[in-house]
């Protein structure tokens, strides 16, 4: 019964992926833009969730590399006038750069101390963005209508561009953290998730696999923080920087799906889009209910609610370690 249901889940989301393939040519223009966002908010729940899972760095700055990543966009596309195919990796560099600034302040902090500082970053961050000349200061600015017809002339046909771009990093970002975690790396990894002291002790660089998700994770959030840019038209230090959309609502995301595994961010995801379309006319209602919801995890089931199908089903739907007794993947 356990692999039959291990089979089904398998299958159901192989039938998610061919979906969100098509979905371009299946759905409208409205669905599409829910799908767009949803994808984005999954692929920083992944890396989110690669960094402080599986990396044990408890940060709570991720929507500083977001911003960077926008703010660096605008600036090599809009005022230095290169090419999308430029400014795009450009821009990933730069998030990269920054990302191995703020981890080389911040390495030494643990918990607490470490999210209140990665906070702080982001924060100061924010308000450098505020005050830079040529970005529209307080108020942010807008893409010019001419780059964003390179994308379709049309609003559709731009939709369904921009759609297909966040739906290939989502799938990039998946496979690069799969095939992260089925490496040697991986393996520590794992090991520090489940016992630093342990890892340690059996030989684990607990400094250097912190130091390769944190910095690796970078400049793939400063990718999803492009992509958002394109969605929105514009950049803003309030938006691009915005601890509720690209942190908070992550944490909420990773928390109910599941903190270290890689299903636990597609699950989170699904609930937290489907909460946020039942309720999201009721004001402040949607906000305690997703605070409601988080604080009953944390309590009665710590590991997620993959971790509770988990232990239904007794391995992972996408396998990340050899079986052993089989020789195969479980």
């Amino acid at each position: 019964m356990t692999s039959g249901f291990v089979i089904f889940g398998r299958l159901a989301l192989a039938a998610g992926l061919i979906c969100l393939c098509i979905a371009p040519f299946a759905f409208t223009p409205a669905v599409l833009v829910l799908l767009t966002q949803a994808l984005s908010m999954l692929s920083l729940a992944m890396l989110w969730n690669l960094v402080a899972g599986y990396g044990n760095v408890m940060v709570i700055g991720q929507h500083a590399f977001v911003g960077i990543g926008a703010y660096a966009f605008y600036g090599f596309a809009m005022l230095a006038g290169l090419h999308m195919a430029v400014a795009l990796p450009a821009a990933m560099a730069v998030t990269l750069a920054f990302g191995s600034m703020v981890y080389a302040m911040l390495y030494r902090l643990r918990t607490a101390y470490l999210a209140v500082g990665s906070w702080v970053v982001a924060e100061t961050l924010m308000l450098v963005a505020s005050r830079l000349p040529g970005f529209g200061g307080g108020s942010g600015a807008s893409l010019p209508a001419n780059l964003l017809r390179t994308f379709g002339a049309r609003v559709p046909e731009r939709l369904s561009t921009i759609y297909i771009m966040v739906l290939a990093v989502a799938v990039l970002t998946f496979v690069l953290i799969w095939a992260l975690m089925r490496s040697r790396i991986g393996l520590g990894l794992a090991a520090l998730r489940d016992n630093e002291e342990g890892a340690a002790v059996a030989g684990v660089n607990t400094r250097l696999v912190r130091a390769a998700c944190f910095i690796l994770a970078a400049p793939m959030v400063g990718l999803v923080g492009v992509l958002v840019t394109l969605q929105e038209g514009r950049i803003s230090p309030v938006a691009s920087f915005s601890m509720l959309d690209w942190t908070i609502y992550v944490l909420f995301i990773v928390v109910i799906g599941g903190l270290g595994s890689l299903e636990g961010p597609i699950i989170g995801t699904l609930v937290f889009f489907l909460l946020r379309e039942l309720l999201q006319d009721y004001g402040t209602l949607y906000l305690i209910t997703l605070g409601a919801i988080s604080i009953l995890i944390v309590l009665f089931a710590p590991t997620g609610l993959w971790g509770l199908a988990r232990r239904k089903l007794g391995r992972d739907l996408i396998p990340l370690t050899h079986d052993p007794k089989t020789g195969g993947a479980s």
